[in-house]
Formats: structure tokens, C-alpha cells, sequence
């Protein structure tokens, strides 16, 4: 009662602490959630599938996804039939929080009757269950590789206290239970430990002591709870409403950031992912420990990684809960003061060089990377014309970047200059779609640019909607090839089938070891703003080690910053996709 009683106060107040840190409107948008009928069956459906279940590492790795759901749901349904249990026998006591949880030290029932029997033997069942993923648990700690991890996380002191009371909590429930099964009942998992153990313990002195070390762990464990990583069990169900709220990151440690940091279960997953860690030594800026240093406040050491992460966005991807660090890491940035001094009145005098267009036109702009390599924007343009496409070519003669370079940089005041002179650009230029070829440039103008009524689109996607319309038209040829999925255009955009329903039209597409949201980023990234030259080129060899152990003949990427990286350390030739989209067009020029 100690540990609950504190437990609960201290959520209260993280509770309340976290509403208040939220904005305004963030404010509205949550109270509005509680009380929306598709919003809280979608609460209660991800709360089940992510927070007791697990299955989103269950769908990567299997047996780590047992571990955790069998330890999270089985407990759950522990304390659940152990309620139900006390609404049958004894409802006048449903009100006692402590119970349920101790149904068998208080309730002298047999198992004579039916009702009796069906709940030992769920309570066993389930007690079993739990066990099984403590005893995995254990395992995990001397070979994780077993449950398909190549590292785990290194526990600060109270963790390792807290995870020992873990581990003992639901043993000693099972001692405690099996000494009490001769006068509280008992099932397939209790009665024969009891036959077992009567045989050389005679008496009943030792039942109270055993049901006390049983309580005594479990008022420690939550005592502990706040302060480590086992935080995360009752947080995650709070970020879930949240994030379905339609809540995001404003700030690197209040508000909504607090609820992500704390529920970050530390369970070492974006360790493996992190293409950083190709390097050792770069073990200690893997995202795992910046939300530790970030809930500690060692501001100097967020810093530190902050700055070196590639924001490829792979940890988010496999993180279990769907903790937003590389949003996280951007509001970081955008709190460091920049002391350089930008000059940016020549957004003023900057020409469009864009023809009048009308709805139905499309406008391209190839952004600072597809001008470093023109074999794309060359490509791209010849298959709008070979296509009938009517067009104007933006930043043909030089333009204005986008902005993402900036924004990755945490220079969010210049971001915006660039992003209102692009966007006046864009509208007086009366374009009905916007076309981009690079997906950095795509993702900020999907997420950052306010352009109503003028479709945005990706060239992959524009290309596959010309071909089911008929109006682009392939050959197919016999080369193997293998498609690389950029970081800001799969992850970043979830952009994963279109390229690939038309590269299986003109060849034979074989796929990565890694791919779609495990695909490894090329290095190349803008995102890190401190990782050496060196570590990007180890980077850029272990991606193309992955896309190349099927033996294709060719790479084909959609990315002007990933093709011109892997063109400088492969020996496979690399492609753009749309310079393998013109060249095995069967449309002739009009």
C-alpha cells in the first residue's frame, strides 16, 4: 500500500504536469480525444495491441515480442481475474485496492466447486505465462542474441535493483501460493509444488513470511517504478492518448516531450537499428541514452548526441512505443543559439523563371541535390515531355532551397524565410501540382508548406499514376535490380510500394536484407551535423553490403543525396529511378 499509495500520487502529478506544459491548442486537442467516440475505441484498440500485447515486436522479433507481451499481459490478466475473483467470493471487500492482488492469503476457498477450479486454474495459467517471460527476461541478459538482439542497454544502479525485484516478484508469488494451496485452492502449477514442498516443510510458519517478502518486493518495485526505465509500463497508455490526439513535439523536455521521454522503455531496439553503431565507439550516442540523459537533464550530452544523429528516423521505426526522437533531438537544435549571421535579402530580389501555368500543369522543382546531379532533373524532364506532360521547371537556372536543410539544423527562423519566398514562388505560379525529385525537398514541403489546392507529389508517385493512366508506357528488360528506400521518402513519407510496382515493370527487382522501414541510410545524410567523414563512409559500406547480398546488377535509388554517396564507394552500378524509368520507356518523343 506504501509503494501503490506513492506510485499513484507521483502520476498524478506527472499527469497534471504534462497537461499544463502542453499549448493551448494542444490542450483543447487532448480534452476533445476523451471525449470522442472513434478516438477512444482507437485508444482502448492500440492501448491493448502496443502496451499489453506488444505486437509491434512481435511482427520484428518474435520471441523479444513473447518476452515482453507474456510479462505485460499476463500480469494484466493477474490482477484482473484476481479482481473478478473477489467480486464473486467476497464483493464487499471489492473496494480494498490491496485484495485482489492478495486474494489467496485472505480467501480460504477450496476448489470443490466449479467456479473455484476454472479461476485456479487461470490464475496458475496465466502466473505461468509471466514466468516464462521473466525467465527470458533472465536469459536475455546473459545471450540477447537468442531474442534477436546484438546489444541491449547498459542499466544505471536502479534499474538493476528494480529489474531484480522484477525478476523475483512473480517467483515468490508462486512459492507463496503453492505454500497456501492446501487451504486457499490451487491448480495444475500450485497443487504439485504444494505436494512437493509439504514433504519437507511440516508446518505453516513459513506461509506469512513468504506472502510478506512477496509484498515487500512488489511495494519496492513500485516505490522504485518513477525513477527507471519501468517507468514506461504506466506512461505508454498516457503518450497513446496523446499521440492520437494529434499531439507532437514542441519541446525537448515538457509537455508531450515528457510523456515520450518517459515512456521510453529502454529496451535497446534502436541500438541495433542505429546505422551509427556500425562503429563502437559510437554505441553511447545511440538514441536510448539521449531520452536517459534527457530525463536526467544532462543537457551537455543531449547536445552531443543531439548533434551527431543522421535523423534517418530508424529508431523510430522499430521503437516498440513510437517515441518520436528525432523529433525530440530537432526541438533540441532549435533551443541552441546560432551566432553566425545570415544575409537572405536576396529572397527578395529572387526571380521565379517560371512560365504562367495553369490548374492541370505541373510545376517541378529539383531542389539544391538534383541541381549537384542533373543527370536526374535531365531524366526526369525528358520523361514529362516524352509523356505529353505540360510543365515549367522551376529552379531551372538556380532557386531558393527548400528550407529542410535548415530546419534538420535547428535554424527554424531561416527555414521559414526560405519557405514563404518558395511558397509565394509556387502559387503565383498557378500550378495544379508540384512535382519533386529529391525527398528531402518532398517531405518539407508535405509537412511545412501551407499550399492548399496544389498537389504535392513525389516523383515515384507521379510516375506510377502516368503509368496506370496509360500515359507512360515500359519495356521490360532482364536486369536484376535492387531498390534502395531513402530515409525521408520511406520513412520519412512511408513512401515504400509505388517505386517498386514500376521497377518490377522494367526489370527483375530483388530486394535488400533490410528494406522499407529497416532500410540503412547511406551515410550521406544532412541530418548529423558532427559525424566524420570516416564514420559516414563505414555507413555507406555496411548499406551497400545490405543491398548487394542477393547479387543485383544494378542499385536504383530516388534520392539525389544517396545516388551520388553510394556512386562514390560502390562497385555495383547505381541508378536514379528516373533515369531507369527513361530509359526503358517505350513512349517516343512528340
Amino acid at each position: 500500500m506504501i509503494g501503490m499509495t506513492f506510485l499513484l500520487i507521483y502520476l498524478f502529478i506527472g499527469l497534471v504536469r504534462v497537461i499544463i506544459h502542453l499549448p493551448k491548442e494542444d490542450k483543447k486537442k487532448f480534452f476533445l480525444s476523451l471525449i470522442n467516440p472513434r478516438l477512444i475505441l482507437k485508444n482502448v484498440k492500440d492501448i491493448i495491441f502496443d502496451v499489453l500485447l506488444h505486437v509491434k515486436i512481435w511482427k520484428r522479433k518474435p520471441l523479444l515480442g513473447y518476452m515482453h507481451s507474456s510479462i505485460a499481459f499476463g500480469w494484466f490478466m493477474l490482477i484482473v481475474l484476481g479482481h473478478i475473483e473477489t467480486w464473486f467470493y467476497v464483493p464487499d471487500r471489492t473496494s480494498t485496492l490491496y485484495y485482489p492482488v492478495f486474494f489467496r492469503f485472505f480467501v480460504m476457498e477450496t476448489n470443490h466447486t466449479l467456479k473455484g477450479s476454472f479461476f485456479f486454474f487461470l490464475m496458475d495459467f496465466f502466473l505461468l505465462v509471466v514466468l516464462s517471460g521473466v525467465f527470458l527476461a533472465m536469459f536475455k541478459r546473459i545471450r540477447s542474441t537468442f531474442l534477436g538482439m546484438r546489444r541491449t542497454t547498459k542499466n544505471s544502479w536502479p534499474d538493476r535493483v528494480a529489474m531484480y525485484c522484477l525478476w523475483a516478484i512473480f517467483p515468490v508469488r508462486l512459492l507463496a501460493e503453492s505454500f497456501t494451496a492446501s487451504i486457499s485452492g490451487g491448480s495444475f502449477l500450485t497443487r504439485p509444488m504444494y505436494l512437493l514442498f509439504s514433504n519437507f516443510l511440516s508446518d505453516t510458519y513459513h506461509i506469512v513470511p513468504t506472502w510478506w517478502v512477496y509484498s515487500s518486493i512488489l511495494g519496492l518495485f513500485f516505490l522504485l517504478l518513477p525513477f527507471t526505465r519501468y517507468m514506461h509500463i504506466p506512461t505508454e497508455a498516457f503518450l497513446i492518448i496523446l499521440r492520437n490526439a494529434g499531439i507532437k513535439v514542441t519541446s525537448p523536455r515538457k509537455g508531450y516531450s515528457e510523456a515520450e521521454i518517459y515512456s521510453c522503455s529502454n529496451c535497446g531496439m534502436c541500438i541495433d537499428a542505429c546505422p551509427m553503431m556500425v562503429q563502437k565507439k559510437n554505441l553511447k550516442y545511440a538514441t536510448v541514452y539521449y531520452n536517459r540523459f534527457l530525463r536526467r537533464r544532462k543537457w551537455d550530452k543531449c547536445n552531443e548526441i543531439a548533434d551527431k544523429c543522421l535523423m534517418c528516423g530508424k529508431c523510430v521505426a522499430v521503437c516498440p512505443v513510437g517515441v518520436d526522437s528525432c523529433g525530440l533531438k530537432l526541438t533540441y537544435r532549435n533551443i541552441e543559439p546560432v551566432n553566425i549571421r545570415h544575409d537572405y535579402s536576396y529572397l527578395g530580389q529572387a526571380e521565379a523563371g517560371v512560365p504562367e501555368l495553369h490548374d492541370g500543369d505541373v510545376l517541378y522543382y529539383a531542389g539544391c541535390m538534383t541541381q549537384l546531379t542533373p543527370v536526374i532533373s535531365s531524366a526526369v524532364t525528358s520523361v514529362l515531355e516524352r509523356c505529353g506532360i505540360s510543365y515549367g521547371f522551376m529552379d531551372k537556372d538556380g532557386g531558393i532551397c527548400c528550407g529542410r536543410p535548415m530546419i534538420l539544423a535547428g535554424r527554424s527562423d531561416e527555414a521559414r524565410a526560405l519557405i514563404a519566398r518558395n511558397t509565394e514562388i509556387i502559387k503565383s505560379s498557378g500550378a495544379g501540382t508540384l512535382l519533386l525529385s529529391c525527398p528531402i525537398c518532398y517531405k518539407v514541403f508535405k509537412e511545412n508548406y501551407n499550399l492548399p489546392g496544389i498537389r504535392v507529389v513525389h516523383y515515384t508517385q507521379y510516375f506510377n499514376s502516368l503509368a496506370k493512366s496509360g500515359r507512360l508506357r515500359l519495356n521490360k528488360s532482364s536486369v536484376r535490380a535492387v531498390y534502395h528506400d531513402p530515409c525521408e521518402l520511406g520513412r520519412g513519407c512511408n513512401i515504400y510500394e509505388e517505386p517498386r510496382v514500376l521497377l518490377r515493370q522494367v526489370g527483375e527487382l530483388v530486394e535488400a536484407r533490410q528494406n522499407r522501414d529497416e532500410s540503412i541510410c547511406c551515410g550521406g545524410s544532412l541530418g548529423s551535423l558532427t559525424l566524420s567523414y570516416e564514420d559516414r563512409k563505414s555507413i555507406t559500406d555496411k548499406s551497400l553490403e545490405n543491398l548487394t547480398y542477393d547479387s543485383p546488377e544494378k542499385i536504383i535509388t530516388a534520392c539525389p543525396l544517396c545516388l551520388k554517396t553510394f556512386a562514390s564507394r560502390s562497385n555495383v552500378k547505381v541508378e536514379d529511378f528516373a533515369v531507369t524509368i527513361l530509359n526503358n520507356m517505350t513512349n517516343t518523343l512528340k
